[in-house]
C-alpha cells in the first residue's frame, strides 16, 4: 500500500512539474502584455516570453544535481516536498504578479523546483526491484505525456475566465500533493546508505561532462536535445 502511495506521489510531482510547462505557454502573451502593457504584436512581447522559458531552463540545469545531492544526504521526501511547496509559491506569485520582475522570479523558483525531477527518479530506483525499473520509470514518462496534453489544454480553457486562474488552481493541487505526500509516502532512502553532500558531485558542467562519458548514450543525449530544442522553439 505505501509502495502505491509513493508511486501516485512521484507520478503526480512529475505531472506537477510537466504542467508548469505547458500551463504557462497558450497564456503567456496575454500575461506579459497585462503586465507590460505592450501591444499583441510588439516583437518584445515574444523575446520576454522568450527569456522566461530560458530562464526556467537554466535554473533546471544549474540545480538538478544539487537537488540530487540534497537528497543522496536529506532523503528523497523532504526534498520532494519542499520542492512541491515551492512550486505552489511560485504559481503564486504568477497569479499576483504586478511586473516582469516577479515573473521572471516565479520563473526562477519554478526551475529550481523543477529540478527535483532528478530526485523522483531516484526514488523510483530506491523503491523497485529490478524487474519493476522499467514499468515505474516508463511511469514518469507517462507523466511528460499527460502533463503536456493536461497544461497547456488546462492554461488555455481557464485562461478564457482570467489570465491569472489557471495559476490558483496549478497552486491548490500542488498544495494537495504536498499534503498527500507528507501524510502517506515514507522515506526511501536508509539513513544507511546516505552520503554527504559535495560541491563536486553538484557542479552541473562536471555532470555534464561525465553523462558524456558514457559513450554509448552520446547520440540518444543528442537526439534528445534536438526534439526539445524542437519543441520549445514553436511555443
Amino acid at each position: 500500500m505505501k509502495k502505491q502511495a509513493a508511486l501516485g506521489f512521484i507520478f503526480v510531482t512529475a505531472l506537477i512539474d510537466i504542467i508548469g510547462i505547458g500551463l504557462i505557454i497558450p497564456i503567456m502573451p496575454d500575461l506579459i502584455q497585462e503586465v507590460t502593457g505592450l501591444a499583441a504584436k510588439d516583437p518584445k512581447v515574444a523575446r520576454l516570453g522568450g527569456l522566461l522559458i530560458t530562464i526556467y531552463a537554466v535554473m533546471q540545469f544549474i540545480f538538478a544535481p544539487i537537488l540530487g545531492g540534497l537528497s543522496d544526504k536529506f532523503g528523497r521526501k523532504p526534498v520532494l516536498l519542499i520542492a512541491m511547496f515551492g512550486f505552489a509559491i511560485d504559481y503564486i506569485i504568477i497569479a499576483l504578479a504586478p511586473t516582469m520582475v516577479w515573473l521572471f522570479i516565479a520563473r526562477v523558483i519554478s526551475g529550481i523546483c523543477g529540478s527535483s525531477l532528478t530526485v523522483a527518479n531516484a526514488y523510483i530506483a530506491d523503491i523497485s526491484r529490478p524487474e519493476e525499473r522499467a514499468k515505474n520509470f516508463g511511469m514518469i514518462g507517462a507523466a511528460f505525456g499527460v502533463g503536456f496534453v493536461i497544461g497547456p489544454a488546462l492554461g488555455g480553457l481557464l485562461g478564457e475566465i482570467g489570465t491569472r486562474i489557471p495559476f490558483y488552481v496549478a497552486a491548490g493541487l500542488s498544495v494537495l500533493n504536498f499534503i498527500y505526500g507528507w501524510i502517506l509516502v515514507p522515506e526511501s532512502l536508509h539513513k544507511e546508505d546516505r552520503r554527504e553532500f559535495s560541491w563536486k558531485r553538484a557542479n552541473p558542467l562536471g555532470t555534464l561532462v561525465r553523462i558524456f562519458s558514457f559513450k554509448t548514450i552520446i547520440g540518444l543525449l543528442v537526439c534528445l536535445m534536438f526534439i526539445y530544442v524542437a519543441a520549445h522553439a514553436t511555443h
